[in-house]
């Protein structure tokens, strides 16, 4: 479960080879790491109220509502991205962020390769430009060839 401004992280290994493991602790060792409130919250998360725990009936209220509401708030996004013309958005599963795919114009596509850019990255441009939108563009995080994706 998340919220904004909240991060932490989680990993779990099973028969991992110990030699990785020493790797992967070096590896993560020289990344930042989260707050420790966001450590904390991330024990929670790991070790939440069992049934029988005096806290148990208010978290998992608590858990469902939250959740719901985030559930209806994506399906809002995703209903809003649709029904612009170019936009395609898939439905917002385990994040809160949407990837919304545009369909670019030929000639935008052509503009943004002249001047040696990602077709996004143009689009992200020129919206910020004209209208102080800021989108991140999808080539960043790994899109297939020949989409074009914003966040």
């Amino acid at each position: 479960m998340g919220e904004c401004g909240m991060r932490g992280g989680y990993v779990e290994f099973f028969n991992l080879d110990p030699e990785v493991f020493v790797l992967f602790k070096k590896m993560i060792s020289a990344k930042l790491c989260s707050t420790v409130l966001g450590q904390v919250v991330m024990d929670c998360v790991v070790n939440p109220p069992k049934p029988g725990d005096p806290s148990y009936d208010l978290w998992l209220k608590e858990k469902t509502a939250v959740l719901d509401s985030l559930k209806q708030r994506a399906t809002l996004v995703k209903q809003a991205y649709s029904s612009i013309e170019g936009i395609l958005c898939n439905e917002v599963q385990g994040a809160m962020y949407a990837f919304p795919q545009i369909q670019l114009p030929p000639k935008a596509i052509e503009k943004a390769r002249s001047l040696n850019q990602e077709p996004d990255f143009f689009y992200a441009m020129q919206l910020l430009e004209a209208t102080g939108v800021c989108i991140v563009p999808g080539s960043g995080f790994g899109q297939k060839e020949g989409t074009y994706h914003f966040r």
